[in-house]
């Protein structure tokens, strides 16, 4: 009885410890996904402000600038994947592969994919997509500057060496609670649809706008903060949803641990009362055999006295 009760306190002790490293989790989960959300907000706003500029630069009665796109039959496609760097997100990776998987399997051409996060690359690394380079996930919002300037450069790379003329981009958008939609958006080239989408923009005053410095100048500007914005929105909403997968995925675990603990302490409190149960009886049984013995001496001592 003492092994198994040992044994069961040891394993009791060990969903303590293991509960307390899962609230850790929860709370820096909890925490990544605040600073995301508001990068995420802050971002939405000026993408907004960019998508203004460049529709102001298009409306303007000025010769049209924009190479019309090059449109080829099996034309190279790339695509940049935000995944995640570690474990226990659930099937945050898995949805995420299917679904690049399904939307670039119905595009003609050679694909590459630049996987973005280490946990995505091992499962790129079994579809037919062609691995590109891979790229760390930062850790915090500041680290995201970095990655995006990488990417670009990677980017604009693979454009003039391997002819690559479409980039696409994805990741997982958050909803509410610890939901998650994985996106798509082809980011190149900057077409005359593309053009076209942000002419149809509409000013939100009722002032027209006017470009500074000339279109020439602020144009290339606004389509380098156009690529280097989407990247980053890309890179944060990816996170936060990663960090809502986890975070999720701990509340299930400790609701699982609060479960099996319980289990524990019932199984623990039955064998402890069995076992005193069982003392008792000893104690008792020993009494009644007791109580016996000292009647058959009585009787016996009685027996002797009447001879």
């Amino acid at each position: 009885m003492s092994d198994t009760a040992a044994s069961l306190r040891r394993k009791i002790t060990s969903a303590g410890d293991l509960e307390s490293v899962v609230r850790t989790m929860k709370a820096m989960a909890a925490s990544n996904i605040g600073q995301y959300e508001n990068a995420v907000r802050s971002l939405d706003d000026y993408y907004r402000t960019v998508q203004l500029g460049l529709a102001a630069c298009f409306q303007q009665n000025e010769p049209r600038t924009m190479t019309p796109a090059r449109h080829r039959k099996a034309a190279a496609i790339g695509a940049v994947v935000f995944g995640s760097d570690q474990g226990l997100v659930g099937q945050f990776n898995d949805v995420m592969v299917e679904f690049v998987a399904d939307t670039l399997g119905k595009l003609p051409g050679e694909k590459t994919v630049w996987a973005v996060g280490e946990r995505i690359q091992s499962r790129l690394a079994d579809t037919d997509l062609l691995p590109g380079k891979d790229f760390i996930l930062p850790n915090s919002i500041s680290a995201i500057t970095s990655l995006v300037g990488q990417i670009l450069i990677e980017i604009e790379r693979h454009r003039k060496k391997a002819g690559i003329e479409q980039i696409y981009l994805f990741h997982n958008r958050p909803g509410s609670g610890a939901i998650y939609t994985p996106v798509s958006q082809r980011l190149l080239p900057l077409d005359e649809e593309w053009r076209r989408a942000l002419e149809g923009i509409p000013w939100p005053t009722g002032n027209l706008p006017e470009v500074m410095n000339g279109r020439e100048q602020t144009l290339p500007a606004l389509v380098r903060e156009y690529l280097f914005v989407s990247l980053f929105r890309a890179c944060a909403e990816s996170l936060a949803s990663e960090n809502a997968s986890r975070l999720a995925a701990m509340q299930r675990a400790e609701k699982n641990i609060d479960e099996l603990s319980e289990d524990l302490k019932r199984s623990f409190h039955r064998l402890r009362q069995s076992g005193i149960d069982e003392e008792l009886f000893d104690v008792v049984a020993g009494f009644e055999a007791l109580k016996v013995t000292r009647k058959s001496n009585d009787y016996q001592e009685k027996q002797k006295g009447s001879e």
